[in-house]
């Protein structure tokens, strides 16, 4: 049986023909789909090439849609003029309920159940707003200790301070207790200051022990020439 509209024979050679040389001249013939096309049949397309009979049977390029496919000459017929009808489905049949007779069994109904009641306190309930993180409070810093090492008048001092408050004030240590001292500080240039005073002091204590030989040589040759003249 076929579609309303479709014939199921397909294009005749004097049908190709016209084809051929409506695509000689430019123009794409309208070509309809008929019952051996599967489900396209009534549908419309446009013929835009013929390719060669002897290679294939479906040799009729018909654009349908945006694709572009080869076609038998017997899935094919010359589209009628004026609007093409529309396939029409047949409406659905719903099955017929079938009659029970005698009482309504209410076990087979399923029993409707209402959904709980929702509870006013969840209904009411405000949602607290998220509270900042409060920031961590710093620690306040105690008083800085103060520890000064200081030359001066040949002689080394030592003297600590916290902040105002002072905890030692200065007083004299020994050259070598505060060589040990500079010798902790890895800072460019204070060794070589330390090393310039070191020299410049034992520079003055050897002139001053030099001096001090001199004299003690007077003294003993005065105490000689006491010692002959009595």
């Amino acid at each position: 049986m076929t579609a309303a509209g479709v014939q199921a024979s397909g294009l005749t050679a004097d049908e190709l023909q016209q084809i051929r040389d409506a695509l000689a001249a430019g123009r794409k013939p309208r070509v309809q789909f008929t019952e051996s096309a599967g489900q396209i049949s009534g549908q419309v397309g446009q013929v835009v090439g013929l390719e060669d009979p002897a290679v294939s049977d479906e040799w009729v390029v018909v654009k349908f849609g945006r694709d572009e496919l080869p076609f038998s000459p017997g899935d094919l017929r010359i589209a009628p003029k004026g609007p093409i009808p529309k396939k029409v489905a047949p409406a659905p049949v719903e099955p017929a309920e079938p009659v029970l007779s005698g009482p309504e069994f209410l076990i087979d109904k399923p029993v409707p159940v209402k959904p709980p009641a929702q509870r006013k306190s969840e209904e009411e309930v405000p949602v607290a707003a998220p509270r900042k993180a409060a920031r961590p409070v710093k620690a306040k810093p105690g008083p800085s200790l103060t520890v000064t090492l200081a030359y001066g008048e040949g002689e080394w001092t030592i003297a600590a301070n916290q902040g105002a408050k002072a905890l030692a004030r200065p007083y004299v240590i020994r050259p070598a207790e505060a060589l040990k001292m500079v010798s902790l500080i890895d800072v460019p240039g204070v060794q070589e200051a330390v090393d310039q005073i070191m020299a410049a002091e034992r520079a003055e204590a050897e002139q001053q022990a030099q001096r001090l030989r001199a004299e003690l040589a007077e003294v003993e040759a005065r105490l000689a020439e006491l010692g002959e003249a009595g």
